[in-house]
């Protein structure tokens, strides 16, 4: 829990009066949402007097109203130098400032009142701005002031002031305003031109697509946690101009990237970083050069965390105080060794809840008895941080979720209760910072997981998760998390699917407690191992993949921890220059480091649609079938226990041997997982996973570089280096096992030019201490290869093997929906509620289409829509998606689609057929046909409720056509 559940009944008003009711669980052990809330503030230290509310610098979405007249800074009437700083006078009494930092970073500030000395975030978001010696010089260009460095010019235009930025030739805009910055009593504005293909990114951890242009992004929470709210948001944003800002502020604000673009803070005054840089990915690694690099987390934080409350006999628990299992603290021991029963890796308990829980004296017992199943102990606290020092360091404590005593004051307490649960780790044990908070800010990902709040396991929720926790990745945070399934509600089948992805992200954690705990056989609260089958044995299979995955994922945070680049990546990071990559059709899939490609099913189905595939070979993950991109690829088969996942050509994954937790087995065996094509390396991160003394150089890294054809058969050479460093714990030697996707057998296989022993069966494989084997059976082909254990530098080579052939994929792909627009619908609701057609294709599922029916007499059906595509295309796909709203009337039975280059003259339909009547998002494969036009005709109701028509969503399929 975060806030006390203070939830609205929401309802639709449905045809004849009747509602349907979408209204929000409470948590049953809640007391009443406005005295928990004052409760919560009170220990918080805040006074709560009348009404309760939320504190305005945290609840509005959109600033306040303006206070004053609006004012600039006027023409410039002075240009001095002192170092690095440069101080720029104007007319109307303000003054601003540039500081070079670095040839690629600088501060502008702007005082309204002409002095420096109101800096209200001082060194909490910036903590690193001294880079040592920069070069920079200025001149007068008659029309502006130019500031040069080694990679930027900075123009100050004189008449009015305003700025602009370029590159090192003066001429290539990085970017530039288009009027002067305006404040008035209560807020400043900048206003910078869009390119015309310009594309932003950032604002923290937005709940909702991650590519930004045309939207207005709330730099503010108000701890709703609903679609395109801000969970944590971030005074940051980066542009494929190239460049990132920081506001050093904590006021509120909001983001416009409109043309122009208008950057609002609540506050009379403009402060800013700004980065440059050739790429994102440059962008990024400068920003948290100057605000923190991500933290590293222990090895236990990768595994599942669970949280809920053992300590049910507590007088002030607000739930059924004869809960099963729950009664006392140590009650958590029991569910750790269920876990550990079914073979179930998960690596924390969270096993306290301060909402009338607290957990039972003393807490040693419990921490030691679960450290001996392999578990670390975190704690929740709804009630600040006064006995950390003795949870931590004298109960062996190791994790703090903070909760709502850090919401409501405002940005910088929450950071602070997230500094301060950080010191209160690290200064009483040797172990690293492992912190969850719900309200971040720039900085935050230095210190804490973040987490998207109270959600809800529906599959809606799911859907918006995937782009919220990858986009949280665009502004540096590279620990982003949802509870598995949502806090409220659920299902077997969204916890499963929910679970696969997550899996692929450094943290994951389950909310037990508040979810139902049986809606249906084998369901109960939210640990993946009190789930009946199949849910149980795909909860594990995808748990013990991340648990193989560990070295691969722990590399990809250290490089985060080391550039700012996350694990979890927006195909644009990796994929900067491909047009749909830079966009929100890629944003329901994602690349777990640098060479799996996870495209998350987020609807009760088991084909995936829309899977976008960049440029290169791509193998799945589970059958070996290869294909070529650019492409789209639909009609991909996944039952439940399939996550669409792919390795990019030239992949490089280093695996654990299986086990539950970090330090069960000895890796006396690393396994390499190569998927050979041209030339590819990887970098292997290993430290001891739980101490800080990674910071004074005890880790090690391990280079492998991997050389086979691009196409067609050749020699694969594996080429491993000697692991150089050291740390606790390192083995001597160790093991070392290659699995090759490779698509014929080998004539030779030698290490260091000997000759190593081809075996007969994967049985004989298995038993030698050494050899090869191939399966081409296994994933389309698998070259085994097994080593000694060895501390050296050792080459593996394959002679007379091929890479896989890679299959064209189509080219049909989601078509755009940003230029269409409404020609006719017959009927639509805009009297009793906004049912308007145009919502059926306006990109948010939460609203939808309605046929007519609060009049006397509802037009009957048949009913349709009438849609113009804004241009031409080859259309071979429709989607429907059922309305979302947990109504039911409406849903379309019999259907017609048609596509045409006139309204006049609609032809034969290219599909029809019938949809059946659940909320599942459909697909129709249609005739393939070109036009601008599309007219979907609603032959009849799903179940015959009535003479209605309802849409959530419309898309299609195709490609451009002259």
């Amino acid at each position: 829990m975060r806030l006390p559940s203070i939830r609205r009944s929401q309802g639709r008003q449905g045809p004849s009066g009747s509602r349907v009711h979408t209204a929000r669980r409470r948590r049953g052990r809640r007391t009443p949402a406005v005295a928990l809330l004052a409760a919560a503030l009170a220990v918080a230290g805040l006074a709560a007097a009348g009404p309760v509310a939320l504190p305005a610098s945290a609840a509005p979405a959109a600033p306040a109203a303006p206070a004053g007249a609006t004012a600039t800074a006027g023409d410039v009437t002075g240009f001095t130098r002192s170092g690095n700083t440069f101080t720029v006078t104007a007319s109307g009494g303000a003054k601003a400032r540039v500081v070079v930092a670095r040839a690629d970073i600088f501060r502008l500030w702007l005082s309204p009142d002409g002095s420096f000395t109101d800096d209200p975030a001082g060194t909490d978001l910036a903590p690193t701005t001294d880079f040592g010696p920069v070069t920079a010089s200025s001149s007068d260009a008659g029309a502006y002031y130019r500031i040069t460095t080694g990679s930027l010019s900075i123009r100050v235009n004189k008449k009015p002031l305003q700025f602009s930025v370029y590159r090192a030739d003066n001429t290539t805009p990085v970017w530039q305003e288009t009027r002067p910055t305006t404040w008035t009593g209560n807020r400043t504005t900048q206003y910078l031109a869009r390119g015309a293909d310009e594309q932003f990114y950032g604002t923290g951890l937005r709940l909702g697509e991650w590519a930004l242009r045309g939207r207005t992004v709330p730099i503010a929470v108000d701890n709703k946690w609903r679609e395109n709210d801000n969970a944590s948001p971030a005074p940051f944003y980066m542009s494929t101009n190239g460049y990132g800002v920081m506001r050093n502020t904590w006021a509120p604000g909001s983001y416009g990237f409109d043309a122009p673009t208008t950057l609002t803070h609540d506050e009379k005054r403009f402060d800013a970083w700004y980065f440059t840089g050739d790429s994102l990915k440059s962008v990024l690694d400068a920003y948290t050069d100057v605000s923190g690099k991500p933290f590293m987390a222990p090895m236990w934080g990768f595994e599942l965390g669970n949280a809920d409350c053992f300590n049910a006999s507590n007088p002030d628990y607000q739930g059924d105080h004869n809960r099963l299992r729950h009664q006392t603290t140590p009650d958590v021991v029991g569910y750790a060794a269920d876990a550990r029963a079914a073979d179930m890796p998960s690596g924390w308990f969270l096993p306290n809840d301060g909402y009338g829980c607290g957990y039972t004296a003393p807490l040693k017992t419990t921490v030691d008895a679960l450290r001996a199943k392999g578990f670390q102990t975190g704690l929740w606290t709804s009630t600040g941080l006064g006995s950390i020092a003795d949870e931590v360091g004298a109960a062996g404590s190791r994790g703090v979720k903070t909760d709502v005593a850090w919401i409501g004051s405002g940005y910088k307490y929450a950071f602070d209760g997230v500094r301060q649960a950080v010191d209160g780790i690290e200064k009483n044990s040797d172990a690293r910072r492992f912190v969850w908070t719900v309200d971040g800010w720039a900085g935050t990902q230095r210190n804490a997981v973040v987490w998207t709040g109270d959600t809800y396991g529906t599959w809606d929720d799911m859907r918006w998760h995937v782009p919220a926790i990858t986009g949280a990745g665009l502004s540096g945070l590279n620990h982003a998390a949802g509870d598995i399934d949502g806090i409220f509600g659920g299902s077997p089948q969204t916890y499963t699917r929910d679970l696969q992805w997550k899996a692929f992200t450094p943290a994951f954690m389950t909310m037990s407690g508040w979810g139902a705990t049986g809606p249906s056989a084998g369901y109960h609260d939210k640990q993946p191992w009190r789930f009946a089958e199949p849910y149980l044995s795909i909860n594990r299979k995808y748990l013990q993949l991340k648990m193989r995955l560990m070295p691969y994922l722990y590399t990809m945070s250290r490089v985060a921890h080391e550039s700012g680049v996350p694990s979890t990546r927006a195909m644009v990071l990796e994929y900067p220059d491909d047009p749909v990559a830079r966009g929100n059709l890629t944003s329901g899939q994602f690349m777990a480091g640098d060479s799996l490609l996870v495209a998350p099913v987020v609807s009760d189905t088991s084909v995936r649609d829309g899977i976008y595939l960049p440029a290169g070979t791509w193998t799945d993950y589970w059958t070996g079938r290869t294909y070529a991109g650019p492409g789209w690829l639909n009609g991909y088969r996944a039952p439940l226990d399939t996550l669409p996942l792919f390795a990019k050509g030239g992949a490089v994954v280093p695996m654990w041997p299986q086990m539950n937790y970090s330090g069960e087995k000895p890796v006396s065996t690393l396994t390499y997982d190569i998927h050979p094509r041209g030339t590819s390396s990887f970098s292997l991160y290993e430290d001891d996973g739980r101490t800080r003394a990674y910071r004074s150089g005890a880790y090690a890294r391990q280079r492998v570089d991997v050389t086979a054809p691009t196409a067609g058969s050749g020699t694969v050479t594996v080429s491993v280096g000697a692991p150089t460093g050291d740390y606790t714990g390192k083995p001597a030697s160790r093991g070392y096992e290659f699995t090759l996707h490779v698509a014929t057998a080998p004539a030779t296989v030698t290490l260091d030019g000997t000759p190593v022993p081809g075996l007969a069966s994967k049985a004989a494989y298995d038993s030698a201490a050494s050899g090869w084997y191939f399966d081409p059976a296994d994933r389309s082909g698998i070259l085994w290869i097994k080593t000694p254990g060895t501390a050296r530098a050792f080459t593996v080579s394959a002679t007379g093997t091929s890479v896989p052939a890679a299959a064209a994929l189509p080219s049909s792909a989601p078509i755009d929906r940003s230029a269409w627009s409404l020609v006719h619908a017959d009927s639509q609701e805009t009297a009793a509620e906004n049912g308007a057609a145009v919502r059926a294709f306006d990109g948010n599922p939460a609203t939808l289409w309605h046929s007519a029916w609060s009049s006397a007499k509802p037009a009957p059906l048949p009913h349709e829509i009438q849609i113009d595509l804004g241009a031409r295309y080859a259309v071979d796909g429709l989607g429907y998606l059922p309305r979302q709203d947990g109504g039911v009337n409406g849903r379309i039975g019999g259907y017609e689609v048609y596509v045409s280059d006139t309204t006049a003259d609609w032809g034969p339909p290219v599909a029809s057929g019938t949809f059946a009547d659940t909320a599942a998002a459909r697909t129709a494969a249609l005739a393939p046909k070109s036009g601008r036009y599309l007219r979907l005709k609603a032959l009849t109701e799903a179940a015959g409720r009535g003479p209605w028509t309802s849409a959530a969503e419309i898309t299609l399929t195709g490609r451009p056509a002259p």
